[in-house]
């Protein structure tokens, strides 16, 4: 018979914090749809995708902006769009 919520947990809250940081990582692991086998395939997508909006930036005229002048921009936004 399997081990109820509160054994696992009481277990679980007696390892030392690097192991119960490796186990509890290793759960939430198991709730992702994507396998290990998978991920081989999720890192090319990223790397694809990485690429591709490297190349649009580069080929672009559209000029760049500094992130703490765009943060600041959104926040004037949510500023006004709250009053």
């Amino acid at each position: 018979m399997a081990p109820d919520v509160t054994e696992v947990e009481r277990a679980l809250l007696a390892l030392a914090p690097e192991d119960r940081a490796a186990v509890i990582e290793r759960g939430l692991r198991s709730l992702d749809d994507v396998d290990d086998a998978d991920q081989g395939e999720v890192d090319a997508a990223w790397r694809a995708e990485i690429d591709r909006r490297v190349d649009e930036y580069v080929s672009s005229d559209t000029p760049s902006v500094d992130a703490d002048e765009h943060v600041a921009r959104l926040r004037a936004k949510l500023v006004a769009r709250d009053k």
